[in-house]
């Protein structure tokens, strides 16, 4: 079975999570649970009507919960060290290791992770990505904070995430991927 590992518990490593695992795909998400969503309230977040908003602790909840019900194996562990062996990856964390077929990197402002699986930086130290999120490096992504340091939003992470977990898919169907539920149907690939 394909692996994803996803390093971050924020909402772009949630959503990387949820996506890739709601579509079939095994997902192990490292949160070291420092996410700055903890420190926020949203007002701007859509589906988020409360008229006092919604602290990001409770949001981040909402997201774990959701993740857990589609299998995620998530651990709350900080990774020290990731290593390309061969055409897999290693994610080292105090606990352990574990190899992962595809690598998303959502780790917020911490970007030195990145240069151990030779992705290319910015000059301001964000991961260079394309429009898919992809970096430099074949099967690693980076998302939310890790591939922005401008416009960065709760939404725009969690999109972000998204993003990358559908091109993981994509990859691994040869085609296009959509995550596209009709209501009353389980074809989570369905067409228009």
């Amino acid at each position: 079975m394909t692996h994803v590992a996803v390093v971050g518990g924020g909402p772009a490593g949630l959503s990387a999570a949820l996506f890739a695992a709601k579509n079939g795909l095994e997902v192990t998400l490292f949160d070291a649970d420092e996410t700055p969503m903890h420190r926020a309230r949203l007002f701007n977040y859509l589906g988020v009507d409360e008229g006092d908003g919604v602290d990001g602790t409770t949001l981040v909840g909402r997201a774990r919960r959701q993740t857990d019900r589609y299998g995620v194996d998530r651990r709350n562990e900080r990774v020290t060290e990731l290593l390309k062996d061969g055409s897999e990856f290693v994610v080292t964390t105090d606990e352990g290791e574990c190899a992962a077929d595809y690598l998303v990197l959502a780790s917020g402002r911490v970007r030195e992770l990145a240069a151990d699986v030779d992705c290319e930086r910015a000059a301001d130290g964000t991961v260079v990505v394309d429009t898919d999120m992809r970096t430099t490096t074949p099967r690693v992504y980076a998302a939310g904070w890790a591939a922005r340091a401008e416009k960065i939003q709760a939404i725009i992470s969690a999109g972000d995430g998204a993003v990358a977990a559908l091109d993981i898919l994509s990859e691994e169907t040869g085609e296009p991927f959509r995550d596209f539920d009709v209501s009353g149907e389980n074809d989570a690939n369905a067409s228009d």
